[in-house]
C-alpha cells in the first residue's frame, strides 16, 4: 500500500506579497523606527530628511545654548551616542539618566561627530532622573567606584559593549557546537560532591535550617545529606555524554576560594565540553583550539568588537590599548597553536631560572610568572600555548594516567596524566582539559590513594564510598568508553579578548571574596 502524500496548497485568499523596494523599505523603517536601536540609527544615512522618527534611550549628557539643547542619547547598542537637537522650551526634564522618547526628523548633521542627527519636535519623559543625584556622570569614574553600584554600572557605554560582547560570544559558540552535532545540556548547580577535590565549595543549607549541626549530616538536612554549589559540571557531563554522545554546556560555577586577585571570582561561568569515544588528548585539544579560533574569527569584524578597537582615547581608558587588544584577537585567529609537555616547560623555565621569583621545579604547579613566560616565548606573545602531561600528584583524581619522559637527560619517566592547560599571553590559563580514567579498578585505586573514598577494609564501605561519587563509579561499571573534555573560564576569556584588566569588570554583578553587593 502506498504511503499517503501530503500536499500543501495556498488558499485562494492567500496573496504573495512581493519584496518591498528601497523606497518602501525606507518608509517602513521610518514608520517603525521606535523599534530601532541607536546603533541602527547611526548606521542609517538617508539622502533626504525623514520625518516622524521615534528614538528611545537614556540621556547621557545635555549641553545648552540659548535657544537649543544638544542631548546625547544612548541605549546600550553603541559606544557612540546619538545627538538630538531640542529647542530650549521643550527641554524640561531632559536630565542625565532620564529615560526618554524623542520624536522628530532625521536630518544630515553639519557637525563632524555623526552624519545625521535628530531634530526633535516632541519630548516624552518616560522615566525622570535627578541629574544632581544620579551617580554616573559623563566625567571619568574609576572601575573601583563603578563596582560599588553594579545595578547601574551596565548603563555606562563601555559596560554595555561588554554585555553585547558576552551575548554575541554565546551565540557564536552555540552555532559552533550545533554545527558539530554537540548536544547542549544543563547539568545541575547543586551537587553531592566536590568535583576538583580541593574542598573550596559552598554548602547549600536552607535559611531556616537552624536545627542542623554545622558540618554534619542529619535528619533535618533538606537533602538528607550535605550538598554543594558546583565547582564544575564535568562529572555530570560525563554521564550525559554516555547518553547522547558529545555534549557541552555554559553554566555558572562557584568556588569558595579566599583569593582577592584580578583573576578570581566566587561565581563565574564555565564553558565545558565532553567527547565520547575519543582515544587520545589530541582531538580534545583540536576541539578547544577550533572553538576559540572560530569565536575570534567570527566576531572580529562585528560592530561590538569594532567599538572595542576603535574607541576614542577618553572612552575605555581602563582597558588595554586598542592595538594590544587587536593583537590578542589576531593571535587567537592563527592556526597551529604550539603544544609542549610540562617536562619541556620546566626545562625551559629552569634554563632561565634567574628571571623568576619562584624557582621552577618538577612536581610543582606552574606559577603565574612561569605561565606568562611560556606564553611569551613559546607562543611568541601572540598564540595560545598548550602545556600537556602534568605530574599525576598535582592534578585531579579523574584524569587518565600516563608515563612521560622526565626533565633530565637520563631517559627516566615520570607518572603524569593525559591533560592540558591552555595559556594565553598576559592572562595565563584560560582553559584546561584531560582524558578521563574510564576504567573502574584504576579509578577506584586513585580515589582510595587520595582519600576520596573509604578503604575497602572499612566495613562502612559496603554501603557506599562515603564520597557522594558512587554514581560516578557506576558510569565505569556499565559500558564506559574512552572519553575526554575541557573547560574554559568564560569570563577570563572575555576579559582577555576585551582588554579588561580584571575579571571583576567583565561580569555584571561580580561576587568575590568579601564582596556581594546586590
Amino acid at each position: 500500500m502506498r504511503a499517503p502524500v501530503l500536499r500543501l496548497a495556498l488558499r485562494p485568499s492567500t496573496r504573495i506579497i512581493p519584496r518591498a523596494n528601497t523606497i518602501t523599505r525606507q518608509a517602513t523603517y521610518a514608520s517603525s523606527s521606535s523599534s530601532k536601536s541607536v546603533a541602527q540609527f547611526l548606521d542609517w544615512k538617508p539622502a533626504e530628511t525623514v520625518n516622524n522618527v521615534v528614538v528611545n534611550g537614556f540621556v547621557r549628557s545635555v549641553r545648552g545654548l540659548k535657544s537649543y539643547r544638544f542631548v546625547s542619547l544612548g541605549d546600550g547598542s553603541s559606544l557612540a551616542p546619538l545627538q538630538a537637537v531640542v529647542e530650549t522650551d521643550q527641554a524640561e526634564g531632559l536630565a542625565v539618566g532620564a529615560a526618554v522618547r524623542l520624536t522628530g526628523s532625521w536630518v544630515s548633521s553639519p557637525g563632524a561627530g555623526q552624519s545625521h542627527e535628530l531634530h526633535v519636535k516632541k519630548v516624552d519623559i518616560l522615566g525622570p532622573s535627578d541629574a544632581k543625584t544620579f551617580p554616573i556622570q559623563k566625567k571619568y569614574q574609576t572601575p573601583e567606584y563603578l563596582r560599588t553600584m553594579p545595578h547601574l554600572r551596565p548603563r555606562t557605554p563601555l559596560n554595555s559593549v561588554l554585555l553585547r560582547l558576552r551575548s554575541e560570544a554565546i551565540a557564536s559558540l552555540t552555532h559552533f557546537f550545533a554545527n558539530r552535532s554537540f548536544v547542549q545540556t544543563h547539568p545541575p548547580i547543586i551537587t553531592s560532591s566536590d568535583c576538583e577535590g580541593a574542598g573550596e565549595v559552598f554548602t547549600v543549607t536552607p535559611a531556616n535550617n537552624s536545627a542542623a549541626e554545622p558540618g554534619k549530616d542529619g535528619p533535618d538536612d533538606f537533602f538528607r545529606s550535605r550538598k554543594y554549589l558546583t565547582v564544575s559540571t564535568q562529572l555530570h557531563l560525563e554521564a550525559l555524554a554516555q547518553s547522547v554522545g558529545n555534549v557541552w554546556t555554559l553554566s555558572p560555577v562557584f568556588r569558595a576560594e579566599q583569593s582577592d586577585t584580578s583573576r578570581h571570582l566566587s561565581e563565574f561561568y564555565m564553558l565545558e565540553a565532553e567527547m565520547s569515544f575519543v582515544d587520545g588528548l589530541g582531538p580534545v585539544m583540536d576541539l578547544a583550539e577550533d572553538m576559540l579560533r572560530h569565536l575570534s574569527t567570527d566576531l572580529f569584524k562585528s560592530a561590538t568588537v569594532g567599538d572595542l578597537l576603535n574607541r576614542s582615547p577618553h572612552s575605555g581608558s581602563d582597558l588595554l590599548p586598542a592595538d594590544e587588544v587587536a593583537r590578542r584577537w589576531e593571535g587567537m585567529s592563527e592556526h597551529d597553536w604550539p603544544r609542549i609537555t610540562y617536562a619541556e616547560a620546566v626545562k625551559l623555565l629552569q634554563q632561565n631560572a634567574d628571571k623568576f621569583e619562584h624557582k621552577p621545579s618538577w612536581g610543582a604547579g606552574l606559577q603565574s610568572e612561569h605561565e606568562k613566560y611560556i606564553a611569551q616565548v613559546v607562543g611568541e606573545g601572540r598564540k595560545p600555548v598548550f602545556v600537556t602531561n602534568y605530574p599525576r600528584d598535582i592534578k585531579a583524581f579523574y584524569m587518565l594516567p600516563t608515563q612521560t619522559p622526565g626533565p633530565d637527560s637520563q631517559g627516566s619517566s615520570e607518572a603524569t596524566v593525559d591533560c592540558f592547560d591552555l595559556l594565553v599571553p598576559d592572562l595565563c590559563e584560560i582553559a584546561g582539559g584531560s582524558m578521563r580514567e574510564h576504567r573502574l579498578e584504576p579509578l577506584l585505586e586513585v580515589m582510595k590513594r587520595q582519600g576520596i573514598i573509604k578503604s575497602s577494609l572499612d566495613p562502612a564501605s559496603e554501603n557506599g564510598s562515603g564520597s557522594g561519587l558512587d554514581w560516578y563509579l557506576d558510569l565505569r561499571r556499565w559500558g564506559c568508553p574512552p572519553h575526554g573534555g575541557f573547560g574554559v573560564g568564560f569570563d577570563r576569556l572575555l576579559s582577555y579578548l576585551s582588554g579588561v584588566q580584571t575579571v571583576r569588570d567583565i561580569v555584571s554583578f561580580p561576587r568575590w571574596y568579601g564582596r556581594c553587593d546586590c
